[in-house]
């Protein structure tokens, strides 16, 4: 029982320095904190005031920019100015030099001018004599010009009204080969007028070159040369009555078909030239003046009808007489 109480006893005094230790380790924490606040506190005051020069620092610096970027704007200006400013100075002096230049000149001219001797003068004077003399020159060439104008004018209008009254002429020569040739047609019409394979187309008159050759020859057949002849006295008797001044001329046209030819010409070129010669030569015979016939071949190009039959190459084939001048 003592010995309960002992350990009791002793338990007992053990707590109270248990305690003391906590409360001082508990004061020592705060002090510590105490002290870390005070740091922290005193740090951010520091950190602040810091900030606080660096903020006034960059404003200082921002300013410093900007009165620097004003200056050189300023120099900038200032050598534009400069640079224009010596180059008016550059204009103004080669202005200066040009008006001395112009004025030296303008001196030296008046110089020259004063000092002219007499024998210039004189010579001066005569220029002027002989160039008014020149002026009277060409002013009587200028009324010399216009009445030659006038003159060529008078000529133009002569040849104006003789090309007027040779225009009648021909019309009026025209005319009256055109009534001859009416003459001459008209007087074969009525001779021929019931003679088959014998027509008027337009201004011709045609004969079939069966009236007048036998097929595939150029000689004429004894019925063709008897309206040749026919034909010639007609025409002998009409152009009798043609003044010599009319050009006039009978054309002898011959014509073929297109079909191809099996004789002893080549062609129908030959042919239809050959069988225009041989009338002109008896019409020459028959006593036309061989300047006033002419002789033409066409072949088969000059067709009267473009049909591919027999009535149509009959047709085609064919003399032709026209009364034309040259």
């Amino acid at each position: 029982m003592a010995r309960r109480r002992r350990k009791l006893h002793a338990g007992l005094d053990a707590w109270p320095g248990y305690v003391d230790a906590l409360s001082t380790l508990l004061m020592v924490v705060i002090f510590v904190l105490l002290v870390f606040v005070m740091g922290q506190t005193l740090l951010s005051a520091a950190l602040n005031r810091r900030e606080h020069v660096l903020e006034k620092l960059e404003g200082q610096t921002a300013e410093l920019s900007r009165q620097l970027d004003t200056e050189h704007a300023r120099n900038h200006a200032l050598e534009d100015s400069v640079t224009g400013l010596q180059a008016q100075h550059t204009h103004d002096t080669e202005a200066l030099s040009a008006q001395t230049a112009e004025a030296e000149t303008a001196r030296n001219a008046a110089q020259a001018a004063s000092a002219l001797s007499v024998a210039d003068q004189t010579r001066v004077t005569q220029l002027n004599d002989e160039l008014t003399d020149l002026n009277a020159r060409l002013a009587a060439l200028a009324q010399a010009l216009d009445v030659s104008q006038k003159t060529v004018q008078s000529k133009d209008a002569t040849i104006g009204d003789l090309s007027a009254k040779l225009n009648t002429a021909l019309a009026d020569k025209v005319g009256q080969l055109s009534r001859y040739r009416s003459e001459f047609f008209g007087r074969l019409r009525d001779i021929l007028h019931n003679q088959k394979g014998v027509h008027v187309v337009g201004d011709r008159f045609v004969f079939q070159s069966e009236v007048l050759f036998p097929v595939g020859s150029a000689d004429l057949s004894k019925e063709g040369q008897s309206e040749i002849h026919t034909l010639a006295q007609t025409l002998k008797s009409v152009t009798s009555h043609i003044p010599a001044d009319i050009p006039w001329i009978l054309r002898v046209d011959g014509h073929a078909d297109r079909q191809p030819i099996h004789t002893a010409f080549p062609s129908n070129w030959e042919l239809s030239s050959a069988r225009a010669i041989t009338v002109v030569k008896l019409l020459v015979a028959e006593g036309i003046n061989p300047h006033h016939l002419a002789a033409t071949g066409f072949a088969d190009y000059q067709p009267l009808d473009t049909e591919s039959n027999a009535a149509a190459y009959a047709r085609n084939r064919r003399i032709e007489f026209r009364l034309t001048d040259r």
